[in-house]
């Protein structure tokens, strides 16, 4: 019962989307059989096999990374015997951060500011000029680059390459690596795939978090078979 609920979760998860946008795509996103096609009606995208292709990679993606933050505060409420909605929530709660989740949002934000291919190169030497980051390049696990991120940017190109928004993301990736900056990461791929599919601004979050809903309850159930409150001691090292 309790791996039913999980999946319906998630399929729940993907419908209610589009709460924001159009009510009656939620019920229509309900009818869908699998998470992708219920995001993409969700979200007001034509449902066709190539759309779902797409999303679905960038689901699969999503879907673990070992124990990043929003996993980690599951793990935490699940140990202390929360059900799965509340773990749910927990991620939920941590992937809002800007420094998680939010960095999607931050990258549709920059795309938004460079707006044409042409800016790119100008936006990126003018924020390095002020001491600013590029939000979406770099991560500390992936050095050499996120083989996340290259891969949905090589499927997004392939699914929609006249796509303008997609082009202006490909300009700042390209201005980066002149530069010599940091590699694009995993939420350079999901702001590119939502470019590729013509999804609605910050869209981009939502894929992120129904993906990672599958990990979340995963590891959910890991903790609970595992038996044990997971609470990390402190040491003062104060005065």
């Amino acid at each position: 019962p309790e791996r039913s609920r999980a999946r319906a979760l998630i399929l729940r998860m993907a419908a209610l989307a589009g709460a924001g946008l159009d009510a009656a795509q939620v019920r229509l996103a309900q009818a869908e059989a699998d998470v992708a096609g219920a995001l993409l009606v969700a979200l007001g995208v034509h449902a066709t096999a190539r759309a779902r292709h797409l999303m679905g990679r960038a689901l699969i993606l999503c879907a673990d990374h070992e124990l990043n933050a929003s996993t980690f505060a599951v793990r935490v409420a699940a140990s202390a015997g929360a059900d799965l909605y509340a773990c749910v929530c927990a991620g939920l709660a941590a992937l809002s951060g800007p420094r998680h989740g939010g960095v999607v949002d931050r990258v549709e934000a920059l795309v938004t500011e460079v707006g044409r291919p042409e800016r790119a190169r100008e936006v990126v030497q003018e924020r390095a000029r002020r001491g600013e980051e590029v939000p979406g390049f770099g991560h500390p696990l992936y050095p050499a680059g996120d083989p996340r991120g290259a891969q949905l940017l090589a499927a997004a190109r392939e699914h929609a390459p006249r796509s303008p928004r997609l082009r202006t993301i490909d300009a700042i990736v390209a201005a980066m690596r002149e530069a010599e900056r940091e590699p694009p990461s995993l939420d350079i791929g999901l702001a590119a795939t939502g470019a590729a599919l013509g999804l609605p601004p910050r869209a981009a979050v939502a894929m992120f978090a129904v993906g990672r809903a599958a990990g979340w309850l995963a590891h959910a159930f890991e903790q609970r078979a595992a038996g044990f409150l997971l609470r990390p001691r402190a040491r003062y090292v104060g005065p």
